[in-house]
């Protein structure tokens, strides 16, 4: 699985997000808008051995996969001393389309895993030995875990559990460790508040509005979740995982046992919190990645607590036949997909196919370039993140490539390149609509239309491209904080939001606009 993982990683062209954390691994910023930092540094890990090549930004989750597997492993050896309950949970990660395939896709979420169960595995340390020193490591690994994403912030609830409802909690509360290791979280997530000191807490602002953004009552996001979980943990996995830690969160809480507790707690609130989110909002596809890896060692766990809890042996047999059922058609359900994306030539999905609608950009590159090379123009302009992202990663440094507006995106990026910029004309490429912006009132460049380019996958038409060329301008890498190039959108996880001619828009003091989908 891992090889095939590999494979993947080498014959599949970057998504677009793939390819903006990457334009990240190039900066010396201390954090970023988005998120913080720990993506770009482990893409610049890949990248060191591999070059810039889709293995190279991707190879990072391969590995934080196997450290992963290896951290669920121990920590299901430590609770049950079973071998087998080792090799399930291991097959669970195999078998579960999140993990199984796509940690070989880069993603915050990916860089914060193997963090946020290694602080997982260490207070299960703590639990065993009593030692209070393991405190200070489950702060180490939480701080690692923030510098890659502030979601991991939603396993506090089960930490706080784990510390207060089992009857150990005077203990710890008059303890000097618990206290220590928040101070070292803080202490390793010290870049991206320092970051943030700078640039009037924007990344902080930026998910909280994502985090309250509110689209009102949908039937349809909650079906998108529930759905998503389906297909991403697995049609059997999920029910299987689920009962799993229901019933280990029974267990953990009627007899105050601090791990179970522990396990069922950092997985059943967030799901719950991203389930009553989706009555509202869009729940990101990788939104709840974090938590499930915990989920499997919770099943296997009680797996193995069935039978030395004396249940009966028709409900230990139906467990593990839905456990190896999962398992199997789990890992059928990874092949397929893979060899769907790797070798089929068809698109069975149209332009919802979620590979195929963030490919074709190869295509856009070769139009920007035949442009380049007609007009003399030495640099390429876009108006969105995505298409700066594929433009800078398929051009790898030959043409500088800016993105002329949401400024607020690149703050403390390097110069791109402004000596082959200023006094030259550019490209610019663009998604139709985004050529008829707004924000182009607030741009004086003098504007040559040169044509159109369509991106296609397997066929299948996905968007069309207008190419212009710019001339008599000089775009402003720092624009005040007040301008409509320095604001950015706020997307709350959809792929992407069209403005309705009849929709207001909600305007904020520190940012901008938030656009209604």
């Amino acid at each position: 699985m891992t090889v095939l993982r590999i494979v993947y990683a080498s014959a599949i062209e970057l998504r677009t997000d793939e390819a903006y954390y990457w334009t990240w691994s190039k900066e010396a910023a201390l954090s970023f808008l988005d998120h913080p930092p720990g993506i770009a540094w482990l893409i610049r890990f890949g990248t060191a051995i591999f070059g810039d090549t889709p293995l190279g930004v991707r190879f990072g989750g391969i590995v934080a996969m196997l450290v992963t597997q290896l951290l669920l492993a121990d920590i299901v050896r430590r609770l049950t001393r079973d071998a087998r309950a080792m090799v399930v949970v291991v097959l669970m990660m195999e078998a579960a389309l999140y993990y199984g395939l796509l940690m070989a896709k880069v993603a915050p979420d990916v860089a914060m895993i193997p963090f946020a169960v290694a602080m997982v595995w260490s207070l299960v340390r703590l639990a065993q030995s009593g030692d209070g020193r393991w405190w200070l490591a489950a702060g180490l690994f939480a701080g690692l875990a923030m510098l890659s994403k502030f979601t991991v912030i939603m396993f506090a609830p089960a930490v706080a559990a784990f510390l207060l409802v089992p009857d150990w909690r005077w203990r710890w509360l008059r303890s000097p460790y618990p206290y220590l290791a928040v101070l070292v979280a803080l202490a390793v997530f010290s870049p991206v508040l320092i970051w943030n000191v700078q640039h009037d807490w924007a990344s902080i602002r930026f998910q909280g509005v994502r985090a309250t953004t509110n689209y009102g009552i949908s039937l349809r996001t909650v079906g998108d979740y529930i759905g998503l979980q389906f297909g991403l943990v697995g049609f059997v996995m999920l029910p299987v995982v689920l009962t799993g830690l229901v019933m280990t969160a029974w267990r953990g809480y009627r007899t105050r046992e601090p791990v179970a507790i522990l396990l069922s707690t950092a997985v059943l609130v967030p799901f719950v919190y991203f389930l009553v989110k989706s009555l509202t909002l869009r729940v990101g596809d990788t939104w709840p990645m974090f938590m499930w890896p915990v989920g499997f060692a919770a099943a296997a766990v009680n797996l193995v607590m069935l039978s030395r809890e004396k249940w009966s042996a028709r409900m230990i047999r139906s467990s593990l036949f839905w456990v190896k059922t999962a398992i199997v058609s789990g890992i059928a359900f990874v092949v397929i997909v893979f060899l769907y994306y790797v070798a089929a030539p068809w698109n069975l999905l149209g332009k919802i196919d979620p590979i195929g609608a963030e490919a074709g950009y190869e295509q856009v590159a070769a139009r920007a370039q035949a442009a380049l090379d007609e007009t003399g123009a030495t640099w390429i302009a876009t108006t969105d993140y995505r298409t700066y992202a594929m433009m800078r990663w398929l051009f790898r440094g030959r043409v500088p490539v800016i993105e002329i507006n949401e400024r607020g995106r690149f703050q403390d990026f390097r110069d791109p390149g402004m000596d082959k910029i200023r006094g030259h004309a550019g490209i610019y490429v663009g998604r139709e609509p985004d050529n008829r912006a707004s924000q182009w009132e607030n741009i004086p460049a003098k504007r040559e239309p040169l044509g159109e380019v369509e991106r296609r996958w397997r066929g299948v038409l996905t968007d069309t491209y207008v190419i212009e060329k710019l001339t008599g301008w000089t775009p402003e890498l720092s624009p005040p904080k007040d301008s409509p190039l320095f604001w950015w959108r706020v997307l709350a996880g959809e792929f992407e939001k069209r403005e309705r001619a009849s929709a207001p828009s909600l305007t904020l003091p520190w940012r901008g606009r938030v656009d209604r989908a």
